[in-house]
Order: C-alpha cells, then structure tokens, then sequence
C-alpha cells in the first residue's frame, strides 16, 4: 500500500481498525487464481507476535479448501467518504483545490490455519456474537436458539484464523491540508451525515 509519512496509521488508529465490530475482505492465492469473500471478524492479539483475525466460511464456499499459496491478505475498511473543495477556505484564497476521498484501511498480511472443530467454531461465533451485539438494548445470543439448530449451523461453516505477519494501515484524513481547511472539512462532513469522519478528521487534526 502507498502510505505518505503523514497518513501513516498510529497504533491506536491500528488497534480501532482491528478491535471494532467490522467485516475484512479475505484475498487468498489459490492454484486457479485469486479468491476474496467479504467476513465480519474478531481480533484475537493473545496469538503469535502480532495476533490473528478469525472469521468463518460457509462449507461450500471453496475458499477454504483451496490450498493458499502463500500470505493471504484482508483488507479492513474503516470509514470513508467524498471531500469537496467547496468546503477548504483555501478555495477562497487561490482556488487550487480539487476533490479528494478521505479514508481509513488496513491490509492485514498473514498465513491461513483452517477450523473445522466445533468447539473452535462454537467459541468463535459466541465471541463474534458478543462483539457486534454489545451495546444494544436487548443483545442476542447463540444460546437464545435452540441447541440443535446452532449444531446444524455450526456444521454448516469452516473457521477461518489469519495468523497476523505484518499490517500496513493508512488514516487519510486531511492532515495535509491547513487548519482552516480541516475545520471545513469536518462542517462540510458534518453537514452532510458523515459524523463518524468528521470526527476522525478533527481528532487527526489537533494530534
């Protein structure tokens, strides 16, 4: 990935990325050629050097029985949005302004280890159960269902475990344009739904 000195990701932008309730695109090599499957995720950092992301296939997606050649990559997308040049004060002064997209990613590089336990796959889905249901009012969980329906689930997915050997992570968030331009940049985000960016655009700009 492409990464100027100044979008680099810190370690806590990292931590966001991997930590939060998301979903990765999963990219492996196989002999026929690339695969990729979009997978909602949990971060587990107890795991080698790095830690490992786990997720789950359907059994019949042949992702997961296609050997990987090599690394395998998931690509973690965190917020994004358009940035119009109406919105800088720059504009104003000399015009030479043009649109950008504004973003946060990581890619993800590791080596693939396939589950096909159900002790393994019943501890993952819980964990990923209790990750995305945090915070609602009435949080579901896999034992509101009847035991041998989530045993019919369970033998209908293989667990996925990226092993984590390197992550490059971007924060494209204006940090390169003047101060007076972040602060339209995050009214004009503001203005138009885009809370969580705007956000990260004022937290970029005063660290």
């Amino acid at each position: 990935m492409y990464i100027p000195e100044h979008f680099t990701a810190g370690p806590a932008a990292i931590q966001d990325l991997l930590s939060g309730p998301s979903a990765a695109n999963l990219v492996t090599m196989s002999a026929s050629g690339l695969l990729a499957t979009l997978l909602p995720f949990v971060y587990d950092p107890t795991i080698g050097e790095h830690g490992a992301l786990h997720a789950h296939l359907a059994r019949n997606n042949t992702q997961w029985s296609e050997a990987a050649i090599g690394e395998s990559l998931a690509i973690i997308q965190g917020p994004d949005s358009y940035i119009s040049p109406t919105w800088y004060a720059s504009k104003a002064d000399h015009g030479r302004v043009v649109p950008t997209w504004n973003y946060t990613t990581a890619h993800v590089y590791g080596h693939l280890a396939i589950h096909d336990d159900v002790d393994w796959l019943g501890r993952h889905v819980r964990a990923l159960t209790v990750l995305n249901e945090t915070g609602s009012e009435h949080p579901w969980a896999v034992d509101d269902a009847p035991e041998r329906f989530i045993s019919g689930q369970l033998r209908a997915i293989v667990g996925i475990e990226l092993v984590i050997t390197r992550i490059e992570a971007k924060t494209k968030l204006s940090q390169n344009r003047p101060a007076k331009d972040i602060a339209g940049v995050v009214a004009g985000l503001q203005g138009t739904g885009h809370a969580q960016m705007a956000a990260q655009v004022e937290q970029a700009g005063t660290s």
